[in-house]
């Protein structure tokens, strides 16, 4: 997918790019990159320490990423249009809105991010905690040409 999009867009084929799914399960990941595929998801936010405990670096403006299905199979390339680092209680009303999960309030975003990051940081021996940095990414959808934003219908 990312040689596709690299030949259609030559000014970004030597940019580094990252490939990797929402979630931490299968079934997570089909269900929020169809929220992304429905056009309400445009924003992601994970945690700083997430990252880190990876080997990799926090994303950056204008960086691209191959976004996975459940299964692993290439599905959009999404390019980070906006970062910045908070903590739970920095998260605004128009963050979770824009991030495009449940009902898109910031009290049903706190609740279920409260949720994922308890689970994540157990699964890797760590404990959660509401004053961890969250990197809060906004992107854009830039591939394939019909899932892209500002696509027009033929």
């Amino acid at each position: 997918m990312w040689a596709e999009y690299a030949a259609a867009h030559p000014q970004v084929a030597g940019d580094e790019y990252v490939v990797d799914r929402f979630g931490d399960s299968a079934a997570l990941s089909d269900e929020l990159l169809g929220v992304v595929l429905g056009g309400r998801k445009r924003a992601t936010a994970e945690l700083v320490a997430e990252f880190a405990a990876r080997g990799e670096p926090l994303p950056r403006i204008g960086a691209h990423w191959v976004a996975c299905d459940g299964a692993g199979r290439p599905r959009l390339v999404l390019r980070s249009t906006d970062l910045r680092i908070a903590t739970f209680d920095e998260v605004d009303a128009q963050f979770a809105h824009d991030e495009g999960e449940d009902d898109r309030t910031l009290e049903s975003w706190r609740r279920e991010h409260r949720r994922y990051w308890e689970r994540t940081c157990a699964a890797r021996g760590a404990v959660w905690s509401g004053s961890d940095e969250i990197v809060l990414e906004r992107f854009a959808v830039v591939w394939p040409p019909e899932h892209a934003d500002g696509a027009r219908p033929a």
